[in-house]
């Protein structure tokens, strides 16, 4: 069934989120055309699952890193061809599931040698051919040395049912800083034509997790054009004739994402004016927030273009004095009832706070097809029953 956004407005009784189908299909667009044109895109579930089915004929890949996200891609019929399953913690049962089954054309990543030996054990087992990227380290726990991806390649000719298509790669996210991209590109391109001159082996495949940085706050300097730009600049010039895709996920959903959440008090203490809403920082976790030290971009629905009134703490609804979601923010004439939206909510907010803590419920979830067109995809969840033991 849809809505318009006042029937959201009504029949939403708690905080939800909203995901503007159009803003990320362009987002996506936008992304594709400042790329080399041969680069294709995976994208990171992980960053927001609501989404993946209307992003299934844009995005090559999606990047898969639990059973719980696989299930979730499967159900929504997103094609196996164009699953990588990735992860730090691959069961072993789950992943004979997938080679010993007749079904998964995907593809899967190797971070450790001992994951490496595990899909390798069963492809022989099964006698059935997959198809491996091996993950290189960022010096954290995940991936594997250099070292050890070596020992792999020069041993490959033993693997009779494995095709090991290239290297994955990620370092971090948020990364706003052109040289050090420059960095990373010229040490994956030396390191793949080390892999050519000393090995023979030259792979295919390069899947890079950019971490590009996403703008969240008003005080954030938008580097983006510039840092696309020389990326671009950066992948053409490299000597390994590989093929790229480019691993994103917030860089590609933040920005379709609202967080929408009622006034539900106003006071005043010790001169300090204090907004209390129904959400908070269990639902709404913005990258480098720093308790609320810098102001995200929101709004009082439908007192935009008001005169703005003097400064303002807003609070959550946790009974904790850690629940502040921003500090010393100007809002025009406000009351119990009114709703604030919250802007680029549209990467882990929904899955990465503590949303089980104090037993509220979880928000709704609608997809904004067009401007009079709001479709829901999770109703309000009641947590309690999820934190009741029993017996």
């Amino acid at each position: 069934m849809a809505y318009t956004f006042e029937e959201v407005l009504e029949r939403s009784a708690n905080a939800f989120y909203v995901f503007d189908v159009c803003e990320l299909k362009n987002r996506i667009e936008y992304i594709c055309s400042k790329m080399p044109k041969d680069v294709a895109l995976c994208y990171a579930v992980k960053a927001n699952t609501f989404v993946v089915k209307e992003i299934v004929e844009q995005v090559e890949r999606f990047e898969i890193c639990s059973p719980g996200e696989a299930e979730i891609c499967t159900c929504l019929k997103v094609p196996s061809e164009k699953m990588v399953i990735s992860g730090v913690y691959k069961n072993a049962a789950v992943m004979e599931q997938y080679i010993g089954g007749n079904d998964f054309d995907g593809i899967f990543t190797a971070e450790s040698v001992e994951q490496f030996r595990l899909l390798s054990g069963l492809s022989k087992q099964y006698r059935k051919r997959i198809k491996l990227l091996l993950r290189l380290t960022n010096d954290s726990q995940f991936g594997m040395d250099e070292s050890d991806i070596e020992k792999i390649i020069r041993e490959r000719q033993q693997q009779e049912y494995v095709d090991i298509l290239g290297i994955q790669y990620f370092s971090g996210t948020q990364k706003s800083s052109v040289k050090k991209y420059k960095r990373e590109i010229t040490y994956l391109d030396q390191f793949l034509q080390k892999l050519k001159q000393e090995y023979g082996y030259e792979a295919k495949e390069l899947e890079y997790g950019t971490g590009f940085p996403v703008s969240y706050f008003e005080s954030d300097k938008d580097e983006e054009v510039e840092i696309f730009d020389s990326f671009a600049q950066m992948l053409g010039e490299m000597v390994s004739p590989v093929r790229i895709t480019l691993e994103i996920g917030r860089s590609m959903v933040a920005s379709c994402g609202k967080y929408y959440t009622h006034i539900v008090d106003i006071k005043s203490s010790k001169q300090q004016n204090y907004v209390l809403i129904d959400g908070g920082m269990h639902q709404l976790t913005y990258f480098g927030q720093y308790m609320a030290m810098k102001k995200p971009i929101l709004s009082v629905c439908g007192k935009e273009t008001t005169e703005e009134n003097p400064e303002w703490v807003i609070c959550g609804s946790l009974c904790t004095m850690n629940d502040i979601v921003a500090k010393q923010v100007k809002l025009p004439k406000i009351e119990v009832g009114d709703v604030m939206c919250f802007e680029r909510t549209g990467a882990y907010c929904m899955t990465e706070g503590i949303s089980l803590f104090l037993s509220r419920d979880l928000p709704a979830i609608y997809l904004k097809k067009d401007e009079s067109q709001y479709i829901c995809v999770r109703e309000s969840y009641e947590t309690r029953n999820l934190n009741m033991p029993s017996y």
